[in-house]
């Protein structure tokens, strides 16, 4: 079962998913937090959540929109409105739902954002599950936007850029991204309680760069052989959230 919720809070409207079992016996919860240019809709969390579902009646998943994604009424993407976002989502799950154990399993953009929040604020998440995650954003954002896309954000100029759906991105925006650069930060405290996976066949973000990312911080890291960054083949799919759930072992 699923609805569709709204948290206002602090002049924010925010566009939330949730999948649930029996909200009356809900106990913990896994925040999906999705790429760049995703949305609560996402086919991912979905399936990720169908299978949690068929499992536990005490877990609940939620998904929503960042900043100027989905159905959400901003129209940029600013990076302070992301970790507001995501602060929000945290304590609404907590007293609204009154659940006691926050999980993150976030991909591509949404790793990024994840571990940058936990970076800055005290780490909410009894573990966390990174697929794909955009260690590089900045670099991975140069990657997707065009030359001549380039070329008009460094005149001031605002672009959209996406894949399936565009999001507008402003020059303010890349230079925020490159300077919170989570590569050059620590994650040795939280370590133990984080997981990455990445696909061999990355095509956004290099294979290498997560690696290397989780060998300085000493996190798990597990390859996915064959796997681009959206995992769109089932079978690679289905292995990471078998891999996920036995990492958050319920």
């Amino acid at each position: 079962m699923y609805k569709y919720f709204e948290i206002n809070a602090q002049g924010n409207n925010i566009r939330c998913k949730l999948y649930y079992k029996d909200l009356t016996q809900a106990e913990k919860a896994v925040v999906f937090c999705t790429g760049f240019a995703g949305h609560k809709d996402n086919r991912a969390a979905e399936g990720f959540a169908e299978k949690v579902l068929s499992k536990y009646k005490d877990v609940l998943v939620v998904v929503f929109d960042w900043p100027a994604h989905g159905d959400d009424v901003r129209k940029k993407l600013v990076l302070d409105d992301c970790d507001t976002y995501l602060g929000l989502v945290i304590r609404e799950m907590q007293s609204r739902f009154g659940v006691r154990e926050l999980y993150a399993y976030a991909t591509s953009f949404g790793g990024y954002l994840v571990l940058k929040y936990i970076s800055e604020h005290e780490d909410p998440f009894c573990k966390i599950a990174l697929r794909c995650p955009a260690v590089d954003m900045y670099d991975t954002l140069r990657f997707i936007i065009q030359s001549d896309e380039y070329d008009k954000l460094m005149k001031g100029k605002d672009v959209r850029v996406g894949f399936d759906r565009k999001i507008t991105v402003t020059r303010k925006l890349l230079e925020d991204l490159q300077a919170n650069d989570v590569r050059t930060r620590e994650y040795f405290d939280v370590a133990d309680s984080v997981l990455i996976l990445h696909g061999t066949a990355d095509e956004v973000v290099p294979f290498g760069c997560g690696k290397t990312f989780a060998e300085k911080n000493v996190i798990e890291f597990i390859p996915v052989e064959g796997a681009d960054h959206r995992f769109q083949n089932p079978t690679h799919m289905s292995l990471a959230n078998k891999y996920v759930l036995g990492f958050f072992d319920f």
